[in-house]
Formats: C-alpha cells, sequence, structure tokens
C-alpha cells in the first residue's frame, strides 16, 4: 500500500523555471529585457541615475552605450531586477487605470513597507531585495490580500 500523498490531478502545470545561470537562456532574454526596462523608465519618468542604481549600479557611459544598443548578455543579477521591475510594472497596470500605475513609484506610500517613502525611494535602498518585496506586495494585492 503506497502511503505517499500526491497532488491530485490538474490542468494547471507548474511553469518552466528558466535556468539563468545558463549563458543561452541570458543571451535570449537579454535584449528584451533591456528594450522593455528602458521603456518602463520612460513610462515612470525616472531619472537615468536612478535608472542606473535600480540596474544595480553602474556608470553613465555604460548606461548610456546599453540604451543606444541593448544587444549585449546581461548577469544573472540584472536579469532578476529588470524581471522584478517589469512585475511590478505589470502588477500596477493591472491593479490601477495607466496614469496612476506610471506614478505610483514616485508618490508617497502609507504601506508600512515603505514607512511614508516611496516605493522608488525604497526599491533603492534596498535594491534587490526591496524590488522583491515590493513585488510580492503588488502581487498580493492582485489575489486579493
Amino acid at each position: 500500500m503506497n502511503l505517499a500523498y500526491a497532488y491530485p490531478k490538474s490542468r494547471f502545470e507548474p511553469a518552466v523555471l528558466i535556468d539563468l545561470n545558463a549563458r543561452a537562456e541570458r543571451e535570449r532574454l537579454s535584449k528584451s529585457a533591456l528594450k522593455g526596462f528602458f521603456a518602463l523608465m520612460a513610462a515612470w519618468k525616472l531619472r537615468d541615475e536612478d535608472a542606473r542604481e535600480l540596474l544595480g549600479g553602474m556608470s553613465s557611459s555604460t548606461f548610456y552605450e546599453w540604451k543606444k544598443n541593448p544587444d549585449r548578455i546581461l548577469e544573472v543579477d540584472r536579469i532578476t531586477r529588470i524581471s522584478y521591475l517589469l512585475g511590478i510594472y505589470k502588477a500596477l497596470h493591472i491593479l490601477y487605470g495607466d496614469k496612476l500605475a506610471d506614478e505610483w513609484v514616485t508618490l508617497p506610500n502609507t504601506n508600512p513597507i515603505f514607512a511614508g517613502r516611496t516605493p522608488l525611494s525604497q526599491m533603492l535602498a534596498g535594491g534587490l531585495l526591496s524590488m522583491q518585496t515590493v513585488r510580492k506586495l503588488l502581487d498580493a494585492r492582485r489575489g486579493g490580500l
């Protein structure tokens, strides 16, 4: 008698995880990730200094080169950062109208996570982990929590 627990059959399959350590995957994703990032920065009307910091910090010359020519292979950290930011962008546009969705990151927020600061300042101060927290908050709101 098999006493192992099993999940019931479902029509939903878990998403296949992408191995960002594989160069081929990063090569496949990098150009579109950077294009999406620069479009997101324009929609949010962020300063280039803030955009550079959200990418993990870089010189302005490198940033402008990337902006001019996004055809490159990004490191795992930068793809992960961009992924969180694009997820935040998507969640905001699901939750709010376009105007508020694009302004939300620069508006003061009373949620205890932000303590009156803007989500942008929180992400700039806390880096990748803060981006993850903001993404989780918005995904929870999308789920009705």
